[in-house]
């Protein structure tokens, strides 16, 4: 099944409002920038998609990127690990405007509810957190004599996710570190949507280097050339970016 789209606003056509949006990258490595910025020109032309919940592993930097789709006003609630980065600015004027939820996860706690949520487990048990604010409310239980809380799975309506090279039946590579939530975030969406710096025919992938097999991935894009996050706040970018 060729799986490839023709561009960037056929790829995030049909997320809608209220969807829960996972979102790849840890600060820049592997966020989908181009991804990001398509969801948000579709905002400013159809009013839609808002009412976002969106897991990631932080709250976004600068005025591009995660940021940026906050910062548009189309994000109810962030779940993450990291709300303080390098200049989490419109995080936190929208937290402290009360404009945003959060939910506050260990980065561990994170990557392991979505991959529950991937593999199908609705809730499993862990140290981390056990006697802190984090814990208020969720079920506690002993294991060989030591206190564990229990966390529930993190599923998704949508992933939107930066791979290196994709075959067009949705195969993944990624870049060394980038790809970080990637993979499992794939596994635990409805629809993993997936820009990739190439898209080469069937078969052209040793079978051995997939990292995503295409079975999670529902549609893939070509970003040839994908921007850095880091790059654009260097250069004082925002988005959407001034003519």
């Amino acid at each position: 099944m060729d799986k490839q789209v023709s561009d960037l606003a056929a790829a995030v056509a049909g997320i809608e409002s209220g969807a829960v949006v996972m979102i790849g990258g840890f600060g820049g490595a592997g966020a989908p920038i181009e991804l990001i910025h398509a969801l948000i020109d579709r905002f400013h032309a159809t009013g839609a998609p808002v009412d976002l919940t969106v897991v990631n592993n932080n709250a976004g930097n600068g005025h591009v990127g995660l940021a940026a789709l906050i910062e548009a006003g189309m994000v109810k609630k962030l779940i993450c690990s990291f709300p303080r980065s390098a200049d989490p600015v419109v995080f936190t004027t929208k937290y402290l405007a009360g404009e945003i939820e959060l939910e506050l996860v260990p980065q561990g706690t994170l990557a392991e509810r979505i991959r529950a949520g991937g593999a199908g487990i609705p809730a499993f048990y862990t140290p981390t957190s056990f006697g802190t604010d984090l814990a208020a409310g969720k079920p506690t239980a002993e294991f060989e004599g030591r206190a564990y809380v229990q966390e529930r799975w993190l599923r998704a309506d949508y992933a939107l996710i930066k791979a290196e090279v994709a075959d067009v039946q949705g195969n993944l590579t990624y870049r060394a570190t980038s790809r970080n939530f990637g993979p499992i975030m794939c596994t635990a969406a409805r629809v993993a949507i997936v820009q990739a710096r190439a898209v080469v025919p069937a078969g052209q992938i040793d079978p051995e280097a997939v990292v995503t097999p295409g079975i999670f991935v529902q549609r893939v894009v070509q970003v040839a050339n994908p921007a850095q996050e880091e790059d654009l706040n260097r250069a004082n970018a925002a988005y959407p970016l001034e003519a």
